[in-house]
């Protein structure tokens, strides 16, 4: 009987001694942050405070294997432009994707001198005749991740920016009553409006959840 009292006690030692290693031990577990947590549950790459001008917030990956896009626009036989992305290490999702970071998956967002033009799920775009006005503009295709973060290597988006010059409208032909009247078609001034981001038709379009066909 006396060697069984000297032994409960040291089992009962050696089951605090258990019960307090384990208690330290989930303290030490690494809890997400709640920036990281807010914007998305996955732990690719990391999340910068930095954002672009909608306040998307940029998500770092290494440089090797980095989505890299290429930004090529030619006008077009119609007076438009066309666009189109070349991609590297990069793939589109499809729509209705789960909002989430996914190592090289996402869309891409066209900007017109900073303005959102489309969301595109494919490499080509056209720009409507008359949409930019006259002079330089800057025409940007951004990488953006599923749950809306922006792709970014060394603190940059990746994002591919070309320059084009838009030329004046050739003037209508006059009939021999005068000047062609308004046919109802809208002025190149108005489709550059800012803020009207006009839907068109055809290839490149996009559609009402932001496909580019």
């Amino acid at each position: 009987m006396s060697w069984s009292r000297r032994i409960l006690p040291a089992l009962a030692a050696c089951v605090l001694l258990v019960t307090g290693s384990a208690g330290c031990g989930s303290d030490d577990a690494p809890a997400p942050t709640g920036q990281q947590s807010a914007i998305s549950p996955s732990s690719v790459g990391k999340v910068l405070d930095d954002t672009d001008d909608d306040g998307r917030h940029y998500r770092e990956v290494e440089e090797k294997g980095a989505p890299q896009v290429a930004l090529e626009v030619e006008p077009d036989a119609e007076g438009g432009w066309d666009v189109r992305l070349n991609l590297r290490d990069f793939r589109f999702s499809p729509s209705g994707a789960e909002a989430r970071a996914v190592t090289g998956r996402g869309i891409a967002r066209l900007f017109a001198d900073g303005r959102p033009l489309a969301d595109l799920r494919d490499t080509s775009y056209r720009i409507p005749e008359g949409y930019l006005a006259h002079g330089t503009h800057q025409v940007t295709a951004r990488l953006y991740a599923d749950d809306g973060t922006v792709w970014a290597v060394d603190g940059k988006p990746v994002e591919s920016t070309a320059d084009i010059t838009a030329s004046d409208p050739e003037p209508e032909p006059e009939s021999e009553s005068g000047p062609v009247g308004d046919s109802g078609s809208s002025s190149p001034s108005a489709l550059s409006a800012p803020g009207a981001f006009p839907r068109t038709e055809g290839q490149g379009s996009p559609d009402r959840g932001g496909k580019a066909s």
